[in-house]
């Protein structure tokens, strides 16, 4: 078995990389493979921890900072192995080259969508004049923008990320153990999802924030409405 995980794939060829291209393969494995998905699963299900008592104890930030602490990682990993294989010959990368970059690509707008995100404001940042006004609390334009395009890109990208994984590990010829790591992982995630869906953890963070209470102005909205009920339900 030990030696089974440590052929590659294809056994009937070789599996010989340079140095810089197998570490490049490690870190975006370990960047869009493990630690990508996961900071998603956590911002989606964890805005409000369990044992919370929601919506009597309100913003808790361990998911923003575990989502954040996450990217940032994934971020570094990511312009890291880019640097390993940037002295090579980008056109025997073929498709793989093509889609490693528009993941970076879309890495790079997200980066910039959470620096213009806005204002927070509302009752935990409060402006110093004592107004409650904020892109966020008001669900601006401006934030109502970014709530789409933040999360649809990052949707887009895991996807495409996995995708540029599995072409890269065949390009490679890659070992059988990183395809156990990647399937077991992405399956335990996707079990993680189903169960956590079904309890009712995804909460949109306005109210994970400041409550369900209608006098908070973000609460009208439709969506921030049905994301409402279906907190109210497992609470």
């Amino acid at each position: 078995m030990f030696d089974w995980l440590l052929s590659p794939i294809n056994a009937d060829a070789p599996h010989l990389v340079e140095f810089a291209v197998a570490w490049h393969g490690r870190f975006m494995v370990l960047a869009w493979g493990i630690l990508a998905p996961l900071a998603v699963v956590v911002a989606r299900y964890f805005k409000v921890m369990p044992g919370q008592d929601w919506p009597r104890e309100l913003d808790n930030q361990t998911w923003w900072r575990g989502h954040w602490i996450g990217q940032m990682v994934v971020f570094g990993l990511s312009v890291t192995a880019l640097m390993l294989v940037l002295p090579l010959n980008f056109s025997e990368t073929g498709l793989h080259g093509i889609l490693g970059s528009a993941v970076l690509v879309a890495l790079i707008i997200q980066v910039l969508l959470g620096l213009f995100r806005g204002s927070k404001g509302g009752p935990t940042a409060r402006a110093p004049d004592g107004s409650l006004s904020g892109d966020h609390y008001d669900m601006t334009t401006r934030r109502r923008w970014f709530e789409v395009l933040h999360k649809t890109l990052g949707y887009c990208v895991l996807v495409l990320g996995a995708i540029t994984i599995i072409y890269g590990l065949l390009h490679a010829n890659g070992p059988n153990w990183m395809w156990v790591v990647l399937v077991l992982w992405w399956l335990g995630l996707a079990v993680a999802c189903v169960v956590l869906e079904q309890r009712g953890m995804a909460m949109n963070s306005y109210q994970a924030i400041w409550g369900n209470d209608p006098a908070h102005p973000g609460n009208t909205s439709p969506s921030n409405h049905d994301d409402q009920m279906t907190g109210l339900q497992n609470h």
